[in-house]
């Protein structure tokens, strides 16, 4: 055993340093297992793929041998909140426990940053009064006076749906880097200046592949370099990286466009250009071009495999852009007749010749290459991207010279022209292209989550992100779920499917809230059935206990509110909450203790059969003599219900039951799979031993 590994070892011992320095510190033997793989591929180089099951600790399993490594690394999570969670909680308590000279950095997309010049601008928004945020905007003034990093998550009741953190923030599309009056103050530079001189950079997947969309080289200055990369939350890797990797165009985009011009018209050059008639022509083809996409539930995302786009009226979609484009041209003339006054004008310039290069690249046909479809909501969105990152990934893991990595990551899909405005924009950006050491060997890729697939093999996660090389290992929650959990399968209730499904889904909650008392988490596949089972219980929910339904509130309302919303013994009469949320909850939730001893899942998470990402996947496998279903569908669906299902236990001392109101967990032979890949939890099989069950958590609450 050499020195790196002893330390490791020795620091998470039942002895050792964070026994001593960490309140509640247990060894584990996953944990230690998974932090000497760590230690091993930190010193030899090479990809590891880590699985790690709920409780493990797999969060220190591979920032002890990072810090003790000595090593300058990246450390890359899916979300800001676990984001946050390391640099202020987890990275500072292990520096202090191991006595380690390390200096960490935190660094966010740009939209996180208070924008000093536009803040500045928001005063004069025409939209400030429309909005209603006067009050909003004079507690960020007087924020922004005291802050240091310029970070919003800083400041309490500013929501991120807020309609004035657009005002007071830049996007790369808006921002005017050196040639802004605030740049010497500007927060994402100091933010970058501190990651420069940083051991440790915490940064989100957002952040690394917005980076790698990037397409020039010269970029790598702006962050350390380092021998160390390690993607926390891991499994999001691939879906993140399409979107990035691709190109997009969306209402929401132009809607930004039209705001901007009018405000940056309007305040620095009135009189000069009709910007009224130039921006309000824009508006209307911006409007027209979505409604040339019909009409379609919320969210339906429409395949485009020739020229134009499936269940569009080709007449309308085509003479839409053809007037999008036009208002685009004339908005142009305008800006280029004032460019020259100021740096926004400039700005607003290239904004308008790259959405003109956009919708340019959405009148050709898709690129066969990769797969291309429209996202039809309330804002229309249409994105053209690779069928994975295999491509990119597999790049960056051969090259050995720090130029052709960045080229190498370039969006396959795009059509870019090099410009130096662009190349600017790129430095002023920050991308994160990582410089690569001499020697592919010295460079460590960790790549860890509590779900990564549903056999030993991970082929879910290594094959679309290019890992095929990887060492791959698996390692056990240490909790006991046989007598911690129970899953249920209702063989009482219809399909999936039938018209009365949702609503006895809605029943079985509703018999089980009169025994539990709240405590309960409906987890949803659709918007439709969240809405459906939602209405329900708040009509016939006992007034003893609060129905929440994602959407009536913001998120981490929601998440605060039934975390704090009382149980069993509770000094306000209290029974607890019931929750009832889709998507964004399915991870990322974590509720410890009595607050939630119950799961219900609608349906079996698996894959929107008619989605266009899935589609074009699916050929590709039938080409390549796979099954779309078995290795693409049920691996799909297993990991998803894996995370649903892991909303139930998060501690030792947790009891719960899990309950999946989809007969065909029982009825289908793939059912054994699915449950094979769920944590070993007893099974309940009949509904009386459902009921029991509950009636028994309620006791255990109670202490009787």
């Amino acid at each position: 055993m050499n020195l790196l590994d002893k330390r490791v070892a020795e620091a998470l011992s039942n002895h050792g340093v964070l026994a001593h320095a960490v309140p509640g510190f247990q060894p584990r033997q996953g944990q230690s297992d998974m932090a000497m793989a760590v230690s091993r591929t930190l010193q030899a180089g090479g990809q590891l793929v880590v699985e790690a099951g709920t409780g493990t600790g797999k969060t220190y399993a591979y920032l002890v041998p990072v810090l003790l490594s000595g090593q300058r690394a990246l450390v890359s999570t899916a979300t800001k909140a676990l984001q946050d969670q390391l640099f202020s909680r987890d990275i500072p308590r292990l520096i202090d426990a191991l006595g380690l000279p390390i200096r960490i950095a935190l660094l966010k997309g740009r939209s996180n940053y208070l924008c000093l010049h536009r803040m500045a601008q928001a005063r004069n928004s025409h939209e400030l009064d429309h909005l209603g945020s006067l009050t909003a905007l004079a507690k960020i003034e007087s924020w922004a006076q005291s802050t240091r990093t310029g970070d919003l998550a800083e400041m309490s009741g500013l929501d991120e749906r807020s309609p004035l953190r657009p005002l007071v923030t830049s996007t790369r599309d808006n921002c005017l880097g050196s040639a802004c009056p605030s740049y010497r103050a500007c927060h994402v530079n100091l933010a970058r200046k501190e990651a420069m001189a940083a051991d440790v950079v915490v940064i989100n997947h957002h952040l690394f592949f917005a980076d790698l969309s990037v397409r020039e080289s010269g970029v790598a200055e702006l962050l350390p370099t380092v021998r160390i990369t390690v993607f926390d939350e891991a499994h999001q890797l691939n879906e993140i990286g399409v979107n990035f990797l691709g190109q997009q165009l969306s209402t929401v985009q132009l809607h930004e466009l039209v705001r901007d011009v009018m405000a940056t018209g309007l305040q620095l050059a009135r009189g000069l250009v009709d910007w009224q008639t130039l921006t309000a022509k824009l508006e209307k083809s911006v409007r027209d071009w979505r409604l040339s996409a019909g009409v379609h539930r919320g969210g339906a995302r429409l395949r485009w495999i020739s020229q134009l786009p499936d269940g569009v009226n080709p007449q309308e979609w085509t003479l839409s852009l053809q007037i999008l484009t036009q208002s685009l041209l004339d908005l142009q003339k305008g800006l280029d007749m004032v460019s020259e006054l100021a740096p926004d004008f400039q700005r607003l310039c290239d904004r308008n010749r790259e959405l003109l290069e956009r919708v340019a690249l959405f009148t050709t046909a898709p690129n066969p290459e990769g797969v291309r479809w429209v996202e039809v909501g309330a804002q229309l969105r249409v994105v053209e991207s690779p069928l994975d990152i295999a491509q990119a990934f597999e790049a960056l893991m051969r090259s050995t010279d720090p130029k052709f990595a960045t080229h190498a990551l370039s969006r396959p899909m795009s059509q870019e022209v090099h410009r130096p405005d662009v190349q600017e924009r790129a430095l002023e950006e920050g991308a994160l292209a990582i410089k690569t050491s001499p020697g592919l060997a010295q460079r460590a890729w960790i790549f860890t989550s509590a779900t990564l697939g549903d056999e030993a093999s991970l082929r879910w996660f290594t094959e679309p992100c290019g890992l095929v090389s990887a060492e791959v290992m698996q390692v056990s929650s240490p909790f006991d779920y046989a007598q911690q959990a129970a899953v249920y399968v209702p063989s009482h209730l219809p399909r999936p499917g039938d018209p009365d499904h949702v609503r006895q889904v809605a029943s079985l909650v509703l018999e089980s809230l009169a025994i539990l008392g709240g405590r309960t988490l409906v987890l949803t596949t659709t918007l439709f059935a969240m809405r459906s089972i939602g209405e329900q219980l708040q009509a016939q929910a006992d007034a003893r206990f609060e129905v929440l339904v994602q959407g009536q509130s913001p998120k981490r309302r929601l998440m605060e509110r039934f975390r704090d919303g009382g149980g069993v013994g509770d000094p306000q009469g209290r029974s607890g909450c019931v929750l009832v949320a889709s998507a964004s909850f399915w991870e990322g939730f974590d509720v410890p203790g009595d607050a939630l001893q119950l799961v219900v899942i609608d349906k079996l998470p698996f894959p929107p059969p008619d989605d266009p990402l899935f589609e074009a996947r699916s050929q590709r496998m039938t080409q390549q003599g796979k099954s779309p279903f078995a290795d693409h569908a049920l691996p799909e669906a297993a990991v998803s219900l894996k995370q649903g299902a892991g909303r139930l236990i998060r501690s030792e001392l947790d009891r719960g039951i899990l309950v999946v109101c989809d007969t065909r967990l029982r009825a289908m032979s793939y059912g054994r799979r699915l449950l094979s890949a769920l944590p070993p939890m007893r099974r309940l099989e009949k509904h009386q031993d459902f009921l029991e069950a509950l009636s028994q958590l309620t006791k255990e609450a109670s202490g009787f």
